[in-house]
């Protein structure tokens, strides 16, 4: 009578009578494309080692880097470099990179967290943060949480706050009266600009949609117009362009002498622009990556707690909505920053 072969490694065969472990939910891309290639897995819970926190994950946002991860689709001429970073076929990183929860266990060597405090933080490039729970170095990116922030809030708190403080306080080196627009004022990294020029004493006008007009005065503008409809009057010192709307084209008639344009959204040839190009009046563009440093993450709760800033939520969702949200995230439109709660 002949048998049937068993090849299943006996450390992994599954035997029906042995109990399965606790589990959680884990997203993940199947490949690059729309949001449809996201993917809900089941996976044990994770056991935080010696230095390590295991993080009951409540909330995470879903922004318009997580969609251009997904989807491939980048600034020109960064696509290939995107791939060779992370995956020429499909992303090898995992979705979500920012999060807020509580501390579930702490491994035996941790004494700075105690299981149910409050945290949130970054996972960084390797992402992972779209999961029920996670495991991070209690020496990592991961902060308590205050007590002015929900979770929803602390969980939307770093993506567009770290981006305005780098480009506004390092690289623009903005100072206190001087002239600043935001084209696109009412976004998650929009949404922070306005927040931290209006705290370093600047006067800040801004463009956005006639819908979000009222947003962007509440968050500090003085000055907004219909981004269909042109700029506000300049000159400007600082001009900010989230979405790479202007680039120096549209802005450099905007920009006082000595003025420096952030392009926050950079192609590869703006990049190299910034870097090679001189511009007429000592004026200068800015491009580039924001750090994501725990001195950075520590500044911007800083600003928090001076009152300079407070991220806006936008859309809340399920998690069980993640492809959902990210169809919202990647039509960039949407007012304030976007979070799935688990």
């Amino acid at each position: 009578m002949s048998k049937t072969l068993d090849l299943t490694p006996a450390s992994t065969a599954t035997d029906p009578a042995k109990p399965r472990g606790p589990q959680m939910k884990v997203a993940s891309y199947t490949a690059y494309g729309g949001p449809e290639t996201i993917a809900f897995t089941e996976r044990p819970i994770p056991t935080p080692a010696a230095d390590e926190v295991l993080i009951r994950v409540r909330a995470a946002p879903v922004t318009a880097g997580d969609a251009r991860m997904r989807s491939g689709k980048v600034p020109r001429g960064l696509g290939l470099l995107m791939r060779l970073a992370i995956g020429l076929r499909r992303p090898r990183v995992a979705p979500g990179w920012a999060f807020s929860g509580e501390v579930a266990a702490v491994g035996s060597g941790v004494a700075s967290f105690t299981k149910g405090q409050r945290v949130f933080g970054l996972t960084g490039f390797k992402g992972g943060a779209h999961r029920e729970y996670l495991v991070i170095k209690a020496t990592g990116t991961v902060l308590p949480l205050p007590d002015t922030l929900t979770f929803e809030q602390g969980a939307a708190f770093f993506f567009g706050g770290l981006t305005a403080a780098d480009f506004l306080i390092d690289r623009a080196k903005l100072a206190a009266g001087e002239r600043l627009l935001v084209a696109g004022a009412t976004g998650a990294v929009g949404g922070a600009v306005v927040q931290i020029a209006r705290h370093l004493g600047a006067h800040v006008a801004a463009t956005a949609s006639p819908a979000n007009n009222p947003l962007a005065r509440q968050l500090g503008a003085v000055e907004v117009t219909d981004y269909r409809k042109g700029l506000p009057s300049g000159p400007f010192d600082v001009i900010v362009d989230v979405m790479g709307s202007l680039g120096w084209a549209g802005a450099s008639a905007h920009l006082a002498p000595g003025g420096r344009l952030a392009l926050i959204t950079a192609d590869l040839a703006q990049m190299l622009g910034a870097a090679v190009l001189p511009r007429p009046g000592k004026r200068k563009v800015l491009t580039g990556t924001n750090k994501d440093d725990l001195p950075s993450m520590r500044r911007l709760l800083a600003l928090h707690q001076a009152g300079g800033y407070t991220p806006v939520l936008g859309p809340i969702l399920p998690f069980a909505d993640l492809q959902k949200a990210h169809a919202i995230a990647e039509s960039f439109h949407k007012p304030g920053n976007l979070v799935v709660v688990m």
